[in-house]
């Protein structure tokens, strides 16, 4: 069947289902496969269950003339969004970057919802399946569109932007993050580049953070014409910004171009770091014409629920809850911004880091040494990666597992601390909360 085709059945059923456990009735069901399972295997099962159409890339299970036979489920996913993405005349905001991609898609969305019908991508809907899936899920009600992309080696983000075709778009930031996939820091680069080189090729708008070197040089190398530029001090920002405290929760003052008024944000945000994030969203809703007072309205009024810079009081402490993900570069920034919080009793619990290949080790303990700098800190580290370094370091605590942390944790209870808990997505940390 022709994409032009499967277009038309697609504007007739324009739900598309992926998870037979989650069918909506009248829905397209495409048949995807992964490590584990071929979901051809279930097309019968998606039908019964109220999808009007199945998509299915293995004539053995076409049960019906319902059954859509094709090449690869996959690919005509990714076709059928790109098809879907050339009808659209809306922005479309793409980006991508090593650390707070998500935090800040959440910001601009909440910025930009102030005005505008935005959707923005769901969770962690941003590989080469999430993206299709949220380009598919845009409708004639919206009037702007938020889509992050994640990758973890090379050419993965030059595909994403194929599909998602961003109008404007930002990278947050370069650091150690997938170093196995993308080859090394250079590789990272390299990698996350690629939306400036899709940017560049379709003359694009590019939001570009000037207090980053690394972006800096990324932009000049490619020479970007369309940017717009945000961050501390720099001549270049339309938007710049500086911190006004981060005791728990970031506040900034932020001025614009040109004008002489300053602006006070107090946002719902842990973490100075996040000022870049921040910066970003003000930055493109200035851009898409927002007042200052609706900027700062998006701003204010987002609440972090997604286990990233989020604070939760429990009954006997402050928790800092970043264990969505980690790297060697979120795990620093967010070691320092402990370091500077006020609080009479600070812990870290710090899981290891996935995705490191050749600089596990390397990469392990300078965290552990920096972490450990801090002397007015109790430190536990959890995980394998870590506790190969428990022989030399007697001043923190290693458990091999969360498990054992659990129990450690129990024997030995936290009160009355604030406690940064931050690892790998594998690691699992939200476990320990309710011991916390």
């Amino acid at each position: 069947m022709a994409i032009q085709e499967l277009y038309q059945l697609y504007l007739q059923h324009p739900v598309i289902s992926t998870d037979t456990r989650k069918i909506a009735s009248g829905s397209l069901f495409f048949a995807l496969k992964g490590d584990k399972f071929d979901a051809n295997t279930f097309a019968a099962q998606a039908l019964e269950a109220g999808a009007a159409y199945a998509v299915i890339d293995n004539a053995a299970y076409r049960v019906s003339d319902r059954c859509i036979l094709v090449d690869d489920v996959l690919s005509t996913l990714q076709d059928l969004a790109r098809y879907h993405r050339k009808q659209l005349q809306i922005p479309v905001i793409g980006l991508t970057g090593t650390n707070g991609k998500t935090t800040t898609k959440e910001l601009i969305n909440a910025v930009l919802s102030q005005q505008f019908a935005t959707l923005a991508t769901q969770g962690n809907l941003n590989n080469h399946i999430g993206v299709p899936l949220t380009i598919l899920s845009i409708n004639n009600t919206h009037q702007m569109a938020v889509i992050e992309m994640g990758a973890n080696h090379q050419k993965e983000i030059a595909l994403l932007c194929t599909i998602a075709q961003p109008t404007h778009g930002l990278i947050t930031n370069v650091g150690k993050a997938h170093l196995e996939g993308f080859g090394g820091v250079e590789g990272v680069k390299k990698g996350k580049g690629e939306m400036y080189d899709y940017l560049k090729a379709t003359e694009s708008v590019a939001f570009v953070n000037s207090d980053s070197p690394d972006l800096m040089l990324m932009k000049e190398s490619r020479d970007l014409v369309k940017v717009e530029y945000y961050g501390k001090s720099s001549a270049l920002n339309t938007i710049s910004g500086n911190l006004a405290g981060s005791a728990h929760y970031l506040a900034l003052n932020w001025t614009i171009a040109g004008r002489d008024q300053e602006y006070h944000t107090a946002t719902q945000l842990t973490g100075d770091y996040n000022l870049d994030n921040v910066l970003a969203a003000i930055c493109i809703g200035h851009y898409f014409k927002l007042s200052p007072e609706q900027i700062n309205t998006g701003i204010e009024g987002y609440q972090p629920k997604n286990n990233r810079s989020q604070i939760l009081k429990t009954a006997t402490n402050t928790l800092i809850c970043d264990y969505y993900n980690a790297n060697p570069s979120s795990m620093m920034v967010a070691i320092d911004n402990l370091s500077k919080i006020q609080a009479a009793k600070k812990i870290m619990i710090l899981g290891d880091m996935f995705e490191m290949g050749d600089d596990a080790s390397a990469e392990h303990e300078a965290v552990l040494k920096a972490a450990l700098a801090n002397t007015d800190i109790k430190v536990i580290f959890v995980g394998k990666e870590f506790s190969l370094f428990k022989p030399d370091y007697n001043a923190a605590t290693f458990y091999e597992t969360a498990e054992d942390a659990i129990a450690g944790l129990q024997a030995e209870p936290i009160m009355n601390s604030t406690v940064l808990i931050k690892g790998s997505r594998g690691m699992a940390l939200e476990r320990l909360v309710a011991f916390l």
